[in-house]
């Protein structure tokens, strides 16, 4: 399932609160999120009437560890009603993610084969995720942690084969999931559908894994990836 994405350096309205605005010539620059890293999510702030980008780890504190992110994913089918998830989608705590690209790895054993999936015809993609607050002994860490919501895999990425895959929302879903718009439970989770009759490509990445432990970076907090 999706563990990595991707973002242009351009859009420096979500990017703003790691990184000062690019210079002109670093516009194509693309920067890789990963799970715990913190992720810039779009969210809408009722009492300013507004939205508002946030840093959010990527990856709820697992309840024996809270360094360790577990869980990172929430299905669509069961946000409602799974302890994890219920409270935060029914409070509105609800945001998006934009994405330039994202990998799929296939579910089988053996080594991990990540593939590259890249839309055709849209810009961006919107994410949809949930989030929550936390208290950590970490000061450093963002005390709000968020999950992105999955659907089942459209024909493409089931061809890995995996099951699942991110829910993206539809421009016109934006207001109802982040909460501008004041709907049923119902009428916000139907937003999360998954995304067929595009003209997407996958490509297989070639490069591969090291156990080695990196220089944490930026988007890489934890120098684990």
């Amino acid at each position: 399932m999706c563990g990595k994405f991707t973002a242009k350096a351009s859009w420096t309205e979500i990017v703003d609160f790691i990184w000062s605005a690019p210079a002109e010539e670093d516009a194509d620059r693309m920067l890789a999120y990963r799970v715990m890293s913190n992720l810039p999510v779009i969210l809408w702030d009722a009492e300013a009437h507004r939205r508002r980008v946030v840093p959010m780890r990527w990856g709820f504190p697992d309840a024996q560890d809270w360094r360790r992110p577990k869980p990172i994913h929430a299905r669509s089918e069961t946000i409602e009603t799974t302890n994890a998830f219920a409270q935060a989608f029914r409070d509105g705590q609800r945001g998006i993610v934009l994405m330039k690209n994202f990998n799929e790895a296939p579910d089988v054993d053996g080594p991990t084969i990540q593939h590259t999936i890249t839309p055709g015809d849209e810009a961006v993609l919107a994410a949809a995720f949930v989030w929550r607050r936390y208290h950590t002994p970490d000061p450093a860490m963002p005390p709000l942690a968020c999950v992105l919501v999955t659907v089942p895999a459209n024909e493409l990425i089931a061809t890995l084969p995996t099951d699942r895959m991110p829910a993206f929302l539809a421009p016109d879903d934006w207001q109802l999931w982040l909460g501008e718009k004041s709907a049923s439970p119902h009428a916000v989770k139907a937003c999360l559908k998954t995304v067929e009759g595009v003209r997407w490509t996958m490509a297989r990445e070639e490069r591969a894994k090291t156990a080695r432990r990196g220089k944490p970076t930026v988007s890489d907090p934890t120098g684990l990836f």
